[in-house]
């Protein structure tokens, strides 16, 4: 049971990263495409780093724990700083 839900969350992932890749081919702007692929990203990675400790023994959760915050915060800030450095408000001359 644990190893079916496990692959199922790795496969969730993956779906996760490729549905937020697919937006780049569009018309929309730099920014939402930035937006939706580091939403999408952190998602995804989140899920497959779930699915990757979920059959281990529990003492490698704190592990999970630690990655799935790093993995939130940094996507964050590293999306938020590259919107910030294309917007009109990197632009300080």
């Amino acid at each position: 049971m644990i190893t079916a839900l496990s692959y199922t969350c790795i496969g969730i992932g993956i779906f996760f990263w490729f549905w937020g890749t697919f937006p780049l081919i569009g018309d929309r702007s730099v920014l939402f495409k930035l937006h939706t692929l580091s939403v999408a990203d952190t998602l995804g990675s989140m899920l497959i780093i779930v699915g990757l400790l979920l059959p281990k023994v529990p003492s490698e959760w704190p592990l999970l724990i630690l990655g799935i915050i790093t993995l939130a915060i940094w996507n964050t800030v590293i999306g938020y700083v590259l919107a910030y450095c294309s917007s009109s408000g990197g632009n300080q001359s």
